[in-house]
């Protein structure tokens, strides 16, 4: 058993959605959360919005997912990054769970 964590911007909600329920993932959490990103290091003229702090609406998911779960979920992951124009990406975290009750 795994712990995944997934991470993507409101708008992916709808695909994450997906991805899970293709990989036969079909209970897990999710919510509302604010992304943040520190641009102070990268370089103004690239800075879209003229600021330090940026702020996104975003959506954390989470599931106790079994292994062959979790390697399809990834796989569709990587998949849908590769096809994304776009700099936002669906990012996603497993942890082994040591016990559980």
């Amino acid at each position: 058993m795994k712990l995944l964590l997934i991470t993507a911007v409101a708008e992916f909600e709808k695909e994450v959605k997906q991805i899970l329920k293709k990989a036969q993932v079909k209970t897990f959490s999710y919510r509302e959360v604010t992304g943040y990103r520190d641009t102070s290091e990268d370089a103004i003229e690239s800075n879209w919005f003229g600021t330090e702090m940026n702020e996104n609406e975003s959506i954390m998911f989470y599931a106790f997912v079994e292994k062959e779960n979790v390697d399809m979920v990834c796989s569709a992951i990587t998949e849908f990054n590769a096809k994304q124009e776009t700099l936002s990406h669906i990012h996603s975290a497993i942890l082994n769970i040591e016990k559980s009750n």
